[in-house]
Formats: C-alpha cells, sequence, structure tokens
C-alpha cells in the first residue's frame, strides 16, 4: 500500500526504497532500532537477549529473544530481503531450541545481557515485575514459544509455509518492514500481514473450537471411571476431587502455590485451574461451560482467592493429573 504526501501542491506518492540503499544493515542498525523500539512489532514484550547462541556445535543466533506478559518465550528473526529468504524455517529451529528454557536458566541468560549493556538492573527482578507475579512460577514459564518474522516483504513459498504452521497452531506473525524517502528522511511503514489483525480473533476461536472438538473426540472414545475417595467418577469430576483434596492436605496453599501444583499446560489452553474473576473475563460469553463454577464446587484458597477447575478433560491430558495425584499419595482405580 502506498503512502502520499498532502500539500498546498496536491497529493503526491511518498517513494519507495530499500534498506540497502539507504545503508541500513540488518544488525549495526535495524536489529538495534528495533531492539529498543520491541512495542513496534510486539506489544509487551521484554527482549531478553540479542544474537542469542547458546547451544552446543551450532552457531546460529536468534536475532531477538523475548518473553511476553504471559510468561511466553518470543523469537524475533530480521531480514532486510524482499524475500525474507528461509526464515520462517530458521525461527522454527530456533523455537524448538529455546522450548526447554526455564525461569532460572532465562534469568541468567537475562542478566547477561543486561550486563553487556551496562545496565545497572537486576534480572530476576526486571523480569518478576515484568510479569507482574510475586513469586516465580516455573510451570508457567514458557508453556509456549511465539515467533514474530519481520522483512521488507516475503516471498509467496514463505507466506503458505507460515499460513499451514498457524492451521498446525504454531504462534507466527509476518511484518512487513517498508521504507519509504520523504525529504531528507527514512519513513519506515510497519504492517502485521499473517495473521491480518482484524482476523486474529477469528482464528484464536477457531484454535479453541479445534481443540474443543479434539477432547470431544477423545472423551466419546472413552468412558473409563475412575473410583476416589470411595466415588466413582468420570475424567472432570476426578480433577475436581484431586484439586480439592490437595488443598483440605494444604489448606494454607495460596492461589499462586495451587497454579504451581497444577500448572496450566497440565490441561492445555484452559488451564486447570482458573479465578473466578479470570473466568467471567474470558469465558463469560462461551458456548460452552468449560469450568466447575456452581457454588458447590468452587474453590477458596488460601489467600481467599475463589476459582474454580476445569471441566476440558479427555484421554489426552487426564494421566497428567492422575500422576500429581500419585505424588501426593492419592489413591486411583480405573473401574
Amino acid at each position: 500500500m502506498a503512502i502520499f504526501n498532502i500539500s498546498k501542491e496536491g497529493i503526491y506518492e511518498v517513494s519507495e526504497t530499500s534498506f540497502h540503499a539507504n545503508g541500513i544493515l540488518e544488525r549495526t542498525h535495524l536489529q538495534n532500532y528495533l531492539r529498543d523500539k520491541i512495542e513496534i512489532l510486539c506489544p509487551k514484550t521484554l527482549i531478553i537477549s540479542e544474537e542469542f547462541s547458546d547451544w552446543d556445535e551450532s552457531k546460529k543466533r536468534i536475532d531477538l529473544l523475548g518473553i511476553d506478559k504471559d510468561a511466553n518465550l518470543v523469537v524475533i528473526e530480521l531480514k532486510r530481503t524482499d524475500t525474507g529468504d528461509h526464515m520462517e524455517l530458521q525461527a522454527l529451529r530456533y523455537a524448538s531450541m529455546i522450548s526447554t528454557l526455564n525461569f532460572e536458566k532465562c534469568v541468567s541468560i537475562f542478566q547477561n545481557y543486561i550486563d553487556k549493556r551496562g545496565f545497572q538492573t537486576n534480572a530476576k527482578d526486571e523480569l518478576m515485575n515484568f510479569l507482574e507475579w510475586e513469586i516465580p512460577l516455573e510451570n508457567d514459564f514458557a508453556s509456549n514459544v511465539k515467533i514474530i518474522l519481520a522483512s521488507r516483504d516475503f516471498s509467496k513459498e514463505l507466506t503458505t509455509s507460515v499460513m499451514w504452521l498457524i492451521s498446525k497452531g504454531i504462534d507466527i506473525t509476518c511484518i512487513k518492514l517498508i521504507p519509504y524517502n520523504f525529504k531528507d528522511d527514512l519513513l519506515l511503514d510497519i504492517n502485521q500481514i499473517i495473521p491480518l489483525p482484524e482476523a486474529e480473533s477469528y482464528l484464536i476461536k477457531i484454535k479453541e473450537k479445534t481443540i474443543e472438538r479434539q477432547i470431544a473426540i477423545q472423551n466419546s472414545r472413552d468412558n473409563t471411571k475412575y473410583l476416589f475417595n470411595n466415588m466413582k467418577l468420570g475424567k472432570g469430576r476426578l480433577v475436581l476431587e484431586i484439586v480439592k483434596s490437595y488443598l483440605n492436605k494444604n489448606p494454607n496453599s495460596t492461589f499462586g502455590q495451587l497454579q504451581n501444583r497444577f500448572p496450566p499446560n497440565l490441561q492445555g489452553s484452559t488451564g486447570v485451574i482458573n479465578t473466578l474473576d479470570h473466568i467471567k473475563t474470558k469465558y463469560e460469553k462461551a458456548s460452552k461451560k468449560r469450568h466447575f463454577i456452581e457454588d458447590e464446587y468452587v474453590l477458596v484458597s488460601g489467600d481467599n482467592i475463589s476459582f474454580a477447575v476445569s471441566t476440558e478433560w479427555g484421554i489426552g491430558n487426564i494421566h497428567n493429573l492422575i500422576e500429581i495425584a500419585k505424588e501426593e499419595d492419592f489413591q486411583i482405580e480405573e473401574v
């Protein structure tokens, strides 16, 4: 899409240019500029490293490594070319390589980055403040890796690959960076092209619907019941009783501590437990009930936070909770 300048003489198209023609280099200029203004590409993101390479037998480096407000790691790759080269494959490789990073390791990486830049900041404190955490929630950390690709343009092959990856549940975004010459200035037009911003909420709903369908199929194929505390229970009620029993055993547990014991990734997209406030905000208009929110099932943590347990359980995730129950010496039998 062209950019126009309106003046007293009329309206004139601003000429498009290239980074190369203006002496803008990827690492020396583009990366440094965007590193210090990362909200241009991905809002609510904290950069914790640049040119990151912390793996053996590889010289590959992530241009920028960040973390978002949901504690997801963010791989940001930059190109100044018209095709994007094969940056989606590169970014996927990086995403898989960092997917095992834990909170303490990221604190170390971040502190390294801070020290190299000469900042007088404590990495752990800054990271905790950014995430708005009172205590480290290890199990909530880096449960997903997001990918941001930014380039002057993208080839048809790359965009086709990205659309397919999105359809398979990979969180990946393509952003065009187009420079323009205007008088003595160099302007930069930044546009997210995949997924289109207006389609993002639709894609999220499609993804959630797909997950619901998969769980429904799993549930329809497996009607196993479980004997726990002298009760014969289906999968959802079993999880509810496990959480309730754990809370009875540890009545002073704060909600944060409960989330540490029952991290969201044990369930999937909904999480094992959520506060009633969160449920009301996120799921109020949902067509299907996703939590045990009836008064008799609502639980209260040691720090007086009301919360509910997810109802979304199938053969693909129920064993995660059964393993937790075994660690607590809870006796469960399949019947």
